[in-house]
């Protein structure tokens, strides 16, 4: 869970654009190597998984355009001892289990961790816009019919009142962008696009920036190779990208965990994070609240109780106690969302 993307570099210019250097995967963290006398080919395996998602994502040869770098580790956290009696214990063979027997979480769900996850239900009116922008103009669907689209959109919204505030950055691909005047007349459909959308969501009165940095006299532009920053220099870490609901949203309740990458049994950051996102969601389904709900765990403790359940409510809300079993029930599903992440049926980003 501690991967980081460091950029290349890239040569563009209306018509063509392409790397000239890689943009470099950092696979780092604590993985398991082995488990009995069965080897596990990790290095194999992260490289497979991140050349068919980076290559889903970006328009690149992933066997040229990336360039790895292993920073792996199998050994364990803090807990473990030389001394004798601890042999009887399995935290030395945390990453290296000899069997099922070092598996603790087959016997008990115990939280790795002392932290927080959380979340709330519903969206505001400005995040299911901001949603609904971004997820719309980096579909693939609408990628498809305008190659010339890049991923890397970012949406700014603010609001005050009635009054909506956005910026976008909307990067275009160089291949399919002949000239200034093209790069424009994508702009302005671009622009048109996100209009429509303000519609649609009941958005009427809005003030709209798309890519104020380009300045068309000596064509600075946000033109790109491959339609990311990562291909020029740029850099992302795990975690300090969108919440598992989608947006930054930092006026609610949010966690600094990131969510992707972590063990999806025991790891508080994930399996309380996303525990936490759809618990609030029931609840709003349920009882027609606007909520939040915070999951606090204590390192070593029961999963399915965690030390803290904070639930912020209207104050208007009568029915604390039917709420609280609610909860209570709900917290003992949470071993099944392991379930739901595998299978990729659980948003994490």
């Amino acid at each position: 869970d501690k991967v980081g993307l460091l950029g290349g570099a890239s040569s563009v210019k209306f018509g063509k654009g392409y790397l000239t250097e890689p943009i470099r995967v950092l696979l780092n963290g604590r993985a398991s190597t082995k488990f009995g006398n069965q080897v596990i080919p990790l290095e194999k395996l992260l490289t497979k998984w991140t050349k068919e998602l980076l290559k889903k994502k970006l328009p690149i040869n992933p066997n040229k355009d990336l360039a790895f770098q292993y920073n792996l580790s199998n050994k364990s956290s803090p807990g473990k001892t030389e001394e004798n009696s601890s042999s009887k214990g399995t935290r030395k063979y945390w990453f290296e289990p000899r069997g099922l027997f070092d598996l603790q979480e087959t016997k008990k769900l115990l939280s790795n961790d002392t932290s927080l996850g959380v979340g709330y239900a519903p969206y505001s009116k400005l995040e299911q816009l901001v949603l609904n922008i971004e997820e719309s103009i980096t579909s693939e669907k609408f990628r498809k019919a305008h190659p010339w689209m890049g991923t890397d959109v970012k949406v700014m919204a603010f609001r005050k009142e009635d009054r909506y505030y956005l910026t976008l950055c909307v990067p275009q691909i160089a291949n399919f962008v002949s000239s200034a005047e093209a790069y424009q007349n994508n702009l302005q459909f671009a622009h048109k696009n996100v209009e429509s959308i303000c519609k649609r969501n009941g958005v009427k009165k809005y003030e709209l920036h798309i890519n104020t940095r380009d300045n068309f006299e000596i064509n600075e532009l946000y033109l790109t190779a491959i339609g990311s920053s990562i291909e020029s220099g740029d850099e992302g870490l795990v975690g300090r990208g969108n919440r598992i609901n989608g947006v930054i949203s930092p006026m609610r309740l949010m966690s600094m965990e990131g969510a992707c990458g972590k063990n999806p049994v025991y790891h508080i950051g994930k399996i309380y994070y996303v525990a936490a996102n759809e618990i609030s969601r029931k609840i709003y389904e349920k009882f027609r609240i606007p909520n939040e709900v915070g999951l606090s765990s204590q390192s070593g403790r029961d999963l399915l109780d965690p030390w803290i359940t904070s639930i912020s409510v209207p104050d208007k809300f009568k029915h604390t106690a039917q709420l609280e079993k609610f909860v209570e029930k709900e917290l003992l599903n949470i071993p099944k969302y392991t379930d739901l992440i595998i299978k990729q049926k659980v948003r994490l980003y």
